[in-house]
């Protein structure tokens, strides 16, 4: 089985090494964090329920002991601090610029035929710059945002429809933000059927707003992010790496040339599989979709140029 590191002992960094432990997907989680005990006391805890659980993962918790992830097959990246108060854009984009090279960088000297799983927000731009800073090969670097948004997506419709979960198809392309995201609701189906055939247009736009704001409303109800949901994309991701599972998962890919685009990572339907992304899918979006991309696609550029205006790249 597989060797997974996740960076990042946080809540989302947490929940997906539990996520990974419990569902058996690598035979060795390694979480490393820089605060002190962090990391090593979440890995008893979860180790503490082995047992009851049932499974045999073991989990190791390091503070800033590079050596200790080396050879992951998979390297999960949820490093950075949230934006506060009076903080602006560039100044969070800088700073976590900044850890997530750091991180990547280091975890490279270590487990240099890694793919790496980025989680950090921004999380396109951060994808973009792991790609860029590194020289990886583009299919080596895969952003989570679109399983999450979809997940997401999917939730808002099986309540919308009271459908069983397991039976709901849906996919979210575009940025990953309230603004440029992408629900194809066009494309949802419960149980085979166009959710467009069992949702009136007015329910169906309900659902796409919902999705849309889906991480602001848990931050208003929560007074943090989320986690448990950031945290379980994660691991389904590096499921399908591991396992070569081969799931279409809309991700944050590096584009040359697909769905007119290039030069930027931002989510589009992918397979992937033990070697990061295997293949991009091209789905036919009608012209109105194709606007939404392209507008999607403008607006992380936009975010990425801070990069190059702080001198990151």
């Amino acid at each position: 089985m597989a060797k997974v590191t996740v960076v990042g002992a946080g809540n989302v960094g947490a929940t997906c090494a539990n996520v990974l432990a419990f569902n058996k997907i690598a035979d060795t989680v390694v979480m490393l964090d820089v605060k002190q005990g962090v990391a090593e006391g979440k890995a008893i805890d979860m180790l503490q329920t082995a047992q009851t659980l049932g499974f045999e993962t073991n989990v190791i918790g390091v503070t800033n002991d590079y050596a200790a992830t080396a050879n992951s097959d998979v390297v999960v990246v949820t490093s950075g601090i949230p934006r506060k108060p009076g903080m602006t854009r560039e100044e969070l984009i800088g700073t976590n610029a900044n850890i997530v090279k750091s991180v990547v960088s280091q975890c490279l000297n270590y487990s240099p035929d890694a793919v790496f799983v980025i989680i950090s927000n921004p999380m396109d731009t951060m994808t973009y710059l792991t790609l860029k800073a590194t020289g990886l090969p583009k299919n080596k670097v895969i952003g989570m945002g679109g399983a999450l948004d979809s997940s997401r997506f999917k939730y808002y419709l099986r309540t919308a429809l009271n459908a069983n979960p397991s039976e709901i198809e849906a996919l979210v392309i575009g940025g990953h933000g309230d603004t440029t995201m992408i629900p194809l609701k066009r494309l949802a189906t419960n149980n085979g059927t166009p959710v467009s055939e069992l949702l009136d247009e007015a329910a169906l736009d309900k659902v796409v707003a919902d999705t849309m704001v889906g991480g602001a409303t848990l931050t208003g109800l929560l007074g943090t992010s989320a986690w448990y949901a950031p945290g379980a994309a994660g691991a389904y991701v590096v499921a399908s790496i591991v396992n070569n599972y081969r799931r279409l998962i809309p991700s944050c890919v590096y584009l040359e040339g697909e769905y007119g685009q290039s030069d930027i990572c931002i989510g589009v339907p992918a397979i992937i599989g033990r070697n990061g992304v295997e293949a991009i899918v091209d789905v036919k979006l009608t012209e109105e979709e194709k606007a939404l991309f392209e507008k999607s696609a403008d607006a992380v550029r936009k975010t990425n140029e801070i990069l190059k205006e702080i001198k990151v790249l």
